[in-house]
């Protein structure tokens, strides 16, 4: 019999309290299965679409069964991207947080490799990364793999798509035999089964998760399409002229959260932030208000919001489009619960319009268009309230004192009570009357290409002496120009990497940045130039172009996984094939 609650299955106290502590109670299907399984030794096969919790799928009985007295690498997990291994590394980290002893290390792409020898030196138990940069330790030796006791494949699919295939070979065939080897991937084709019968014992189980609709039936989902500088404006006018009594909006980013909850302060509203630079005593605090009613409106981030379990929840707003579809689906599952009805609506601008499309087909549902109220609606809900507290008031209180001093004011002016009371209406809600026009973009903003249109005039296409050969993939190349010049994520409108350069279209404002502080200097070993790119750029010889990436050639690979000695490894696909391993991560 499976067993859906965390608190009874048989790990570690230490990691019950790590998870209680994320937030997590109940889990998913694939988790339900894979965790017991994974427990008695049994080598996996997970087919699932990323939101189904796959992380903690493995990484619970990963974290478990490590033994933090020794300083052996006992656990290999392969992602496909950086973006991957981060998340995945994160992810551990939370789950070993009561867990003494346990030590993580992401590898990956893009990061100065030295900066990883001296974090393996400190002897890790568990290593995350992507197959090109565990194929660089392995050839310099700062990786062996003879000691592990569980290899988990991470969306493996995604692995063999980016022409990881051989890489995955050499590393699987040159790990302990003994080893129990979990595999998670979205699709069942030829090339997964390929590799399940080729490195998996044959008493492995297998489980398929069912991809169909992962947000609830009760949900409404829609969306309004919108210029940033417009969303606050919009915000306001839909919880003003719907009178929502609890909503929780998202945010993308700390820093976002809290200039939100600043304006929306500004403007009267009861309201506080959730995010994960607060003490957990702050966060105790705000959560108790939340499910008090003693303040209507919570900003979060998607980490902060992991455990907000508040049944009233009206409605949930994507301020910001969620990077990943799995965000979405956890954001609006906080609405809509025990049996009620609930709402999301998404604000999206020009250039997310492919993210919405994007959750649209991985919901399997519609985001319908929202109409924002008029000025009119807006207002007069104001008026009603208004009025409506005036009566309440009357009804309540002894009012005679104020009716003497309104009857004794109007006996020297030339007035009626209507016109004075006009004018206190007037008065009341001179602040709060809104009068904007305008707030929604106009069809034809939506119907030019989303992205990467570099013929645009605010946007500049820049030509980088960088590649796949420098184990750069789109999201790794997006991720260094942003961590490197401080640009903003959304400036970037699109990446291209080719085998020994990239292009990259920005923003005009962002191409300036990039080009002053990463010309001239190096990415690893190799000088980075930039410049503009032309066509006569576009269409320069390759040749040009080397990739020093690895520091060394990979002569020194050699597979022979069917003997005992592991000095050398030696492809076992085509002899002397791979005289140069090229990490196309």
């Amino acid at each position: 019999m499976e067993i859906n609650k965390f608190e009874e299955m048989e790990v570690k106290e230490e990691i019950k309290k790590a998870i209680k502590k994320m937030g997590y109670e109940e889990a998913t299907p694939i988790q339900a299965k894979a965790i017991p399984t994974v427990l008695e030794g049994k080598d996996f096969i997970g087919i699932a679409q990323t939101g189904t919790g796959k992380t903690c799928a493995f990484g619970i009985p990963v974290i478990n069964k490590i033994d933090t007295f020794s300083d052996n690498v006992q656990a290999l997990i392969l992602c496909p991207t950086r973006e991957l291994v981060i998340q995945t590394c994160e992810e551990l980290v939370s789950l070993s947080h009561y867990t003494e002893g346990v030590k993580i290390v992401p590898i990956y792409g893009g990061q100065q490799i030295e900066r990883q020898i001296t974090a393996l030196k400190r002897k890790p138990q568990i290593i995350i990364g992507t197959p090109g940069r565990i194929m660089d330790h392995m050839r310099r030796k700062t990786i062996k793999l003879n000691t592990i006791d569980m290899l988990v494949l991470d969306e493996a699919d995604e692995m063999l798509n980016m022409g990881f295939r051989e890489d995955l070979d050499v590393i699987l065939a040159n790990s302990d035999k003994e080893r129990q080897t979990i595999l998670f991937s979205a699709t069942m084709s030829s090339a997964i089964l390929n590799i399940t019968k080729k490195y998996q014992k044959k008493d492995a189980v297998k489980l398929e998760i069912e991809h169909k609709s992962l947000t609830a039936p009760k949900i409404k989902q829609f969306m309004i399409r919108i210029q940033e500088n417009k969303k606050l404006e919009v915000l306001t006018r839909i919880i003003d002229s719907e009178e929502i009594k609890l909503s929780l909006i998202f945010c993308n980013t700390k820093r976002k959260v809290d200039e939100l909850v600043e304006n929306l302060r500004f403007r009267g509203y009861q309201i506080e932030a959730l995010h994960g630079d607060m003490r957990q005593s702050q966060r105790d605090t705000v959560m108790k208000k939340f499910r008090t009613n003693k303040l209507n409106i919570l900003v979060a981030t998607d980490v902060a919001a992991r455990g907000i379990d508040v049944e009233d929840i009206e409605v949930v707003f994507n301020y910001d489009i969620p990077a990943d579809e799995e965000y979405y689906v956890h954001r609006i599952g906080r609405t809509g619960r025990a049996g009620k009805e609930g709402k999301s609506i998404s604000f999206v601008t020009p250039k997310e319009m492919y993210k919405a499309r994007d959750i649209q087909r991985y919901t399997n549902a519609t985001m319908d268009e929202y109409e924002i109220p008029s000025n009119k609606d807006v207002n007069d809900k104001k008026y009603i309230k208004l009025f409506s507290d005036a009566i309440k008031l009357f009804e309540e209180n002894d009012l005679s004192e104020e009716i003497k001093i309104i009857e004794g004011y109007l006996e020297n002016i030339e007035i009626s009570v209507m016109d004075l009371a006009s004018g206190l209406v007037k008065l009341a809600l001179k602040d709060s009357i809104t009068n904007l026009k305008d707030l929604v973009l106009k069809d034809e903003d939506f119907t030019r290409k989303d992205r990467g249109d570099s013929s645009r005039p605010d946007r500049t296409r820049l030509f980088m002496t960088i590649g796949k050969l420098d184990d750069l993939t789109r999201n790794t190349l997006k991720d260094y120009i942003i961590e490197e010049t401080g640009i903003d994520r959304s400036d970037i409108h699109d990446a291209e990497v080719l085998d020994k350069f990239s292009f990259v279209t920005l923003s005009n404002e962002a191409a300036k940045v990039v080009l002053a502080k990463l010309n001239n200097t190096k990415y690893g070993e190799r000088k980075l130039c930039i410049e503009e790119s032309t066509k006569s750029s576009e269409s320069r010889p390759k040749s040009n172009f080397r990739s020093n990436s690895g520091s060394g050639d990979r002569s020194n690979f050699r597979s022979n996984s069917g003997s005992g000695d592991r000095s050398n490894f030696r492809s076992s696909r085509r002899p002397g094939d791979r005289s140069n391993f090229r990490s196309k991560e």
